[in-house]
């Protein structure tokens, strides 16, 4: 049963960092966090699912690997903006720039 109750959790979370990255894309840090939301909860609901399918979670551990890769290459990109632009706006960001 905690199984269950452990998955219910992980997709709330997924839903409520899928309506965080909505609602505030204004700085590039802040739509980070909520991919990195997001990313915890498929960790958890992927977790949650190997646990009750008898699986040995390793699909669970390359999932948190590839989370972590996301979140350090997210992390250079933002230091990389900010060192360019001098701020991390999302509007700011244009692709008629070269």
């Amino acid at each position: 049963m905690s199984t269950f109750y452990l998955s219910m959790i992980s997709m709330i979370v997924f839903v409520m960092a899928l309506i965080s990255l909505s609602l505030q894309y204004k700085h590039l840090l802040s739509v980070l966090l909520s991919l990195e939301a997001a990313t915890m909860s498929l960790f958890m609901l992927l977790f949650s699912l190997s646990n009750n399918l008898m699986y040995s979670g390793q699909s669970a551990l390359i999932l948190i690997t590839l989370g972590a890769c996301e979140a350090s290459l997210g992390l250079a990109i933002l230091v990389i903006l900010i060192r360019s632009q001098g701020n991390d706006y999302v509007n700011s960001f244009s692709s008629q720039k070269c």
